[in-house]
């Protein structure tokens, strides 16, 4: 099970949501960026929203939020490693923070609607898909780093 920042908080209290910041900060002063306040609220939202986000879902949460403001600021916390993009089935990109600010998860996607939900496998099954990755490596040459699974079906509202 995947727990947003603010489930986070209320088992580990308030320092999860101030080191995710601080990480934030930090990986944009890297990258020689600010963390200006909407790219503070953009994090926020992403955080508590535990399941990746199209703009639209971003611009109906955050409805003073310029669209340009939007899709700038979430390049920039791309580029920095704060925000991470799920392809979907449909034409909108989903956003949600980098798998290491949160924890290792995949994605079922519905190809109708493209909602993108998250989540996670059992600790035996993570071990057996890391078997598979590296058989793959083996075979193709490839030095593989990571991995992502993405089921595609139909959600409950479109089956």
């Amino acid at each position: 099970m995947i727990l947003n920042n603010s489930q986070l908080a209320a088992r580990l209290g308030d320092d999860v949501s101030t080191d995710l910041h601080v990480t934030a900060a930090a990986r944009l002063r890297s990258s020689r960026e600010r963390y200006t306040g909407n790219r503070r609220a953009l994090v926020e939202l992403l955080s508590d929203a535990g399941q990746p986000l199209a703009i639209r879902d971003i611009l109906t949460a955050r409805p003073g939020l310029a669209q340009s403001s939007a899709y700038r600021n979430l390049v920039v916390l791309e580029r920095a490693g704060v925000v991470q993009r799920v392809a979907s089935a449909d034409e909108f990109a989903r956003f949600e923070l980098a798998e290491d600010l949160t924890e290792h998860h995949h994605h079922v996607i519905c190809s109708n609607c493209g909602k993108v939900q998250d989540f996670t496998t059992s600790p035996g099954l993570e071990r057996t898909l890391k078997q598979v990755i590296s058989h793959a490596a083996k075979q193709t040459g490839f030095d593989l780093e990571s991995h992502s699974l993405d089921l595609i079906g139909l959600c409950d509202t479109c089956a």
